[in-house]
């Protein structure tokens, strides 16, 4: 009798049993109450955690999206852990990625924890573990059966989009997930398609953003996720006396203990220039006409010429906002500046702002045609001096224009721009706001929406008397949008 050989059976049968239940893997596989793990276990916590992602894979023949946002210090990578060995332990050829919200984090927090974890598993024999990859210990294997730490990158998306392992088991894991860009997201979801297949998606992190996917994973697409939101104050592993001390510096309704302790998204993030609270107040805001019929009416085209940014034709007058037209990327000046003096025209617009930055030949339409409309330099001068350039003029008139009582439609394209917009921090205390290229190479879309509502404040305006057109005024010659 071959002591060795009987005892990996039952290792692998024990193992196999808990197929569906990444709890009982994880009581089972790990030396609870002795050596390193002395005096402790799983948090509660953790616990639901497991069960909630057992009794997913029973009762739906769909993804098990898991979503958990939290304070400081609660055993988040732990988890992460105890996920990846259990999804590796219990399913043959198991594949999986895990990523992070930058690449030290990556290799600094969450996979040494990994490692750690898959030293003190019974079954750690079963895989081998090194500096940016689990996988199967068998030859045979070791390419299907793995998980490998991937950094996230916007000029490479192949290790996401590649994700399948039709009528297996799917992992994939994002730590730190608020700074995870949406087209990561977007192409992970590649991997939910697959037919009969088991599918975990695991997102966790501190809820540092009020915008982005991890964000609406609590609220647009709350859904579609089995969500939580977890109080260091509640866990085991946080030091509660440094905890009660932030509590009593910044406050129990501070965005810093929301953030860093209550795991709840901020009114208002570090960075953000606009806050959730002011842009809440303002979308979907019904106004009496009485309350801005009487101010001017300023039009605004924020032209697109890069992949998929939109053009936006905006109106604002008084405190009313609303967007009158969006169209693709189009670099055919003529016709965008028919639709601008049709926009004009039906509105009696006083007057017409454009950014300059692809604008300019817009702009020499509207001269041939008589049409008095202005450029806008977003890197020009502020005439506010506590602004280090037009653009952050512009966007803090906007601000005060919330703060005011200004109304915008009920459009999240355009709520979703103006909560994106960050400062940049200076010595000299101007105000910078974090420019529209850093905002792409971070994942966030061109605010175009956000940036029409902004060029309104570019310069005063008066209301023009109402008269008939002269007779010199040209018309704009009608737009076919099947012309070259």
């Amino acid at each position: 009798m071959n002591t060795a050989i009987d005892y990996e059976k039952e290792l692998v049968k024990d193992i196999a049993g808990f197929t569906h239940d990444p709890l009982g893997y994880v009581l089972y596989a790990f030396p609870w109450g002795e050596g390193t793990l002395k005096d402790k276990y799983p948090d509660d916590w953790q616990i639901e955690a497991l069960k909630a992602v057992g009794d997913g894979i029973i009762s739906v023949n769909q993804a098990i999206q898991l979503a958990r946002a939290s304070g400081h210090d609660i055993g988040k990578s732990a988890l992460v852990a105890w996920l990846v060995l259990w999804a590796m332990s219990t399913y043959t050829d198991c594949r999986g990625v895990v990523t992070a919200n930058t690449d030290t984090q990556l290799r600094t927090k969450t996979w040494p924890e990994i490692a750690k974890w898959h030293k003190l598993s019974i079954n750690k024999h079963w895989f081998t573990c090194t500096a940016t990859a689990i996988y199967s210990a068998n030859k045979a294997h070791e390419k299907n059966w793995r998980v490998d730490i991937i950094p996230w990158s916007l000029t490479n998306t192949d290790a996401f989009a590649g994700l399948h392992n039709e009528g297996k088991r799917v992992l994939l894991i994002f730590d730190e997930a608020s700074s995870i860009p949406d087209e990561i997201w977007e192409v992970a979801e590649g991997a939910m398609f697959d037919s009969n297949t088991e599918v975990i998606w695991a997102v966790f992190g501190n809820p540092t953003r009020n915008i982005g996917r991890f964000r609406e994973c609590f609220r647009k697409f709350r859904h579609r996720w089995d969500n939580k939101q977890i109080d260091s104050r509640d866990c085991k592993i946080p030091n509660k006396k440094k905890i009660q001390d932030l509590i009593d510096d910044y406050g129990i309704d501070s965005d810093f203990v929301k953030v860093r302790v209550r795991g709840m998204f901020p009114s208002m993030s570090t960075l953000q220039f606009i806050s959730t609270e002011d842009a809440d107040k303002a979308l979907g805001k019904h106004l009496r006409p009485d309350e801005y019929e009487f101010a001017p009416k300023i039009l605004t085209l924020d032209n697109a010429w890069e992949g998929d940014d939109e053009g936006v034709i905006g109106l604002r007058q008084g405190l009313a906002f609303k967007i009158l037209r969006t169209f693709a990327k189009n670099d055919n000046d003529l016709q965008v500046a028919t639709m601008l003096a049709d926009c004009e025209d039906r509105e009696k617009a006083d007057a017409v702002f454009i950014d300059a930055g692809y604008g300019t030949g817009v702009v020499s339409c509207g001269k041939s045609w008589n049409r008095e409309w202005k450029l806008v330099w977003f890197s020009e001068k502020s005439t506010d001096p506590g602004c280090l350039n037009k653009r952050a003029e512009m966007y803090k008139r906007l601000r005060d224009w919330l703060k005011d009582g200004g109304a915008i439609p009920n459009d999240p394209v355009l709520y979703s721009d103006l909560i994106s917009i960050e400062t940049v921090g200076r010595s000299d205390g101007l105000i910078q706001l974090k420019s529209k290229k850093d905002m792409k190479a971070d994942g966030l879309p061109s605010p175009g929406r956000g940036d029409a509502l902004a060029l309104s404040f570019a310069f005063p305006v008066q209301q023009k008397a109402r008269r008939r057109e002269p007779k010199h005024m040209t018309q704009a010659p009608e737009w076919n949008p099947h012309d070259n």
